[in-house]
């Protein structure tokens, strides 16, 4: 068992990660604000972005929210003219999604600030440091689902 606290490694690593994450969202959030838009909406953005064409439900299934969640922030997208729905190829009853092009720039600008960061912090650390935080992310990431 974990006695929090002692271990202060433990403790300092939530900190870290509060104060990355606040750091990592301040830039979009002030973009997101100007529009009256949320992180909820970044983040419907960044994964139809890096998903066109990505049907309502396997979106859904992607974030881990449910239907009522991802509704208001979908349907405010809509509104905004920032992202645009078609019926499925293969199933009419399948809505699919993709950015219109004013929400592809927004989710452009929202991302270059990300990558920017990313990239300076990379410069500074080095590539081995990236790719063992890559490996940390990416095992953090699946603690929630089970793994």
């Amino acid at each position: 068992m974990i006695d929090l606290k002692k271990d202060n490694k433990l403790l300092e690593s939530i900190e870290l990660l509060f104060f990355a994450y606040r750091a990592f969202t301040v830039q979009p959030d002030q973009i997101l604000e100007e529009l009256g838009l949320s992180r909820a909406h970044h983040r419907l953005l960044y994964f139809i972005g890096r998903n066109p064409k990505i049907p309502v439900n396997a979106l859904r299934e992607l974030l881990g929210v449910s239907k009522q969640a991802m509704n208001a922030p979908l349907r405010q997208l809509f509104e905004q003219k920032l992202v645009e729905g078609f019926a499925s190829e293969h199933d009419k009853r399948v809505k699919e999604l993709q950015l219109t092009g004013a929400g592809s720039a927004l989710e452009h600008r929202l991302t270059e600030t990300q990558m920017k960061q990313l990239a300076a912090v990379f410069e500074i650390c080095g590539e081995k440091s990236a790719t063992e935080w890559r490996k940390v992310m990416r095992a953090l990431s699946q603690t929630s689902q089970g793994a």
